[in-house]
């Protein structure tokens, strides 16, 4: 049924797209060029992190190495959004092999936490900070079990940038300020979060000033010199261990020395020629792929980038594949998740036999979990490997909770659990790994390497790839085009309209979108929203196999760069 059409005047404010630049080549919502290099690539979210991993690039360390040093690196820069107090989940393209590599590096649950507990608090749900949705902390593990396989210099030649930085400090920029500035009142009197992230006892760093965290310092520092084990079998986890009996906390010594992530085998789908490759669940990554199975059959190109028969169909097939994601993605030790056939071109063409293209659905209600900080990077080597790398803490600094003198926060993954139905695909169990948003990716082409990419923003991450994939394949753009380009979000909870409550979510757009193309949408019933991101944070290095060289995107909305050399 048609829907009324409500006034426009925000929505022509919003849509209409100022561009201060006229440029000579390509799409004016380029925010810069692809960077080119020969010898190695890194984009990350931070420039600082960036050419720490391009200074290991030329001290001969791999593309491995580079990472591992760019991850510490922001752990200190940008820590309301990751660090070793999170997990870790890669793809990595090993040249000498011609092979992907995949690998989760999720924590799981406490043992001595059950849905007993919060049936005795009486809570349904699990809380977003202290000490109830902290999981083991993957990413240290995640580092080591990756550099023992595809590194090559030692650990601490690794993390001394990240060490020297924390010893002298680094100044703040200005997305990471103005993030950290707008969590720390609900974190300020959880335990050790302003000790380490309010160094004036006011407030977390503004813009341009000089911070600084020697605690982390000396924690990295622990583990260059006492490997793996020093996180999860010494000082640290004793230290770990103590603060959270202190503040009556469920992760033990016992939990951290248990833990050890898993190699697992990268799925894929082919996307008119393109092999696009993710993670399997406890991750969201084949969202992705099921969304792009559903798109293939229409002709996007003809339709034609920000058209309003686009941007229908793409949310349709996003709201199609996260009724799967609701249902199925969770720890796969736990359940028989049906991959092969969610992934599969058959099972697409009976969803789209669900799409209608002059009416958005009301009855496929995408899944509620929309929060989520992340950071990714991607780096490549003067010998062909390529990185896909994606590490969090999960929501914005996580649980809050910074264990005595050590600099990092605690993750509040855990968060994610449903902690009511014990039948649930995703439902709490001593240590088992919770539902993950953060996803890396990795595109083949014809068996050789053509994109290593990801992007931040919780359950964005699926419609973010798929979008840019899309901008790439079918409507040419650059892989900084691609990732400039404007975006669509789609949010699976119900709204209020009128009197009534509309089903099917909402449609957030960004800037850039035409007026007619915002109307249609709302002719055909889609409840079209504006706010200010999660829209993502992309970073990608492409191949290009026939002159060897590599090229560099990050897109504007975060505070990052890609450079090579």
């Amino acid at each position: 049924m048609k829907k009324h059409i409500t006034s426009f005047i925000i929505l022509a404010l919003f849509s209409f797209n100022i561009m201060a630049q006229d440029r000579v080549t390509g799409k004016n919502f380029a925010t810069r060029s692809e960077i080119l290099a020969q010898n190695g690539m890194a984009a990350t979210s931070q420039p600082l992190a960036t050419q720490a991993a391009l200074d290991i690039l030329k001290k001969g360390g791999t593309a491995m190495d580079a990472a591992i040093a760019a991850n510490a690196m922001l752990g200190l820069v940008e820590p309301h959004a990751c660090g070793i107090g999170g997990d870790v989940f890669a793809i990595v393209w090993d040249a000498e092999d011609k092979k992907l590599y995949g690998f989760n590096g999720s924590g799981r649950a406490p043992e001595s936490l059950t849905m007993e507990v919060y049936k005795e608090k009486g809570l349904n749900y699990a809380p977003f900070l202290g000490p109830l949705p902290i999981t083991v902390p993957g990413t240290v593990d995640g580092w080591f079990q990756l550099h023992e396989k595809f590194g090559k210099l030692s650990m601490q030649e690794i993390l001394q940038p990240a060490i020297d930085y924390g010893n002298n400090g680094f100044p703040v920029s200005e997305i990471i300020a103005w993030q950290m500035n707008d969590d720390w009142p609900r974190m300020q009197d959880i335990p050790g979060f302003r000790e380490t992230y309010m160094p004036n006892g006011k407030s977390t760093p503004v813009k341009g000033e000089v911070f600084k965290n020697p605690d982390l310092a000396k924690t990295y520092d622990m583990i260059a010199k006492g490997g793996r084990d020093a996180f999860y079998k010494g000082d640290i986890a004793r230290t770990i261990d103590e603060f959270m009996k202190k503040h009556d906390g469920y992760l033990s010594y016992e939990d951290l020395a248990k833990h050890e992530g898993e190699w697992v085998d990268p799925v894929s789908t082919n996307y008119r020629g393109y092999d696009v490759w993710e993670l399997p669940p406890n991750g969201q990554g084949i969202a992705a792929l099921q969304m792009l199975n559903i798109l293939e059959a229409y002709d996007l190109k003809a339709m034609g980038f920000g058209s309003a028969d686009y941007l229908h169909v793409l949310t349709e097939a996003k709201k199609l594949a996260y009724e799967d994601r609701a249902k199925f993605y969770a720890d796969p030790n736990f359940n028989k998740i049906p991959v092969e056939y969610l992934i599969s071109k058959e099972y697409a063409a009976e969803r789209r036999k669900l799409i209608n293209m002059n009416e958005a659905a009301d009855e496929y209600p995408a899944g509620d979990i929309e929060k989520g900080n992340t950071t990714y990077l991607t780096v490549a080597d003067k010998d062909g490997n390529m990185i896909s790398f994606i590490q969090s803490i999960y929501d914005e600094f996580g649980s809050g909770m910074v264990p005595d003198g050590l600099g990092f926060v605690m993750q509040n993954r855990g968060q994610m659990f449903n902690v009511q139905d014990p039948d649930h695909f995703n439902s709490l169990a001593k240590g088992k790994r919770p539902f993950h948003t953060i996803i890396p990716a990795f595109v083949t082409k014809d068996g050789e390497p053509f994109m290593s990419f990801g992007l931040m923003g919780g359950a964005v991450q699926p419609q973010g790839h798929t979008q840019v994939l899309v901008n790439i394949i079918d409507f040419g753009m650059n892989l900084q085009e691609a990732g400039d380009a404007p975006r669509m979000r789609h949010v699976g909870s119900s709204q209020p309209t009128g009197s009534q409550m509309r089903n099917g979510g909402s449609l957030n757009l960004e800037s850039g979108f035409s007026y007619e193309v915002i109307r249609e949408l709302e002719i055909r019933g889609h409840r079209v929203q504006f706010g200010v991101g999660p829209y993502g944070g992309y970073q990608a290095i492409g191949y290009d196999p026939v002159n060897k060289v590599y090229y560099g995107a990050s897109e504007s909305r975060k505070d990052g760069q890609a450079a090579g050399y």
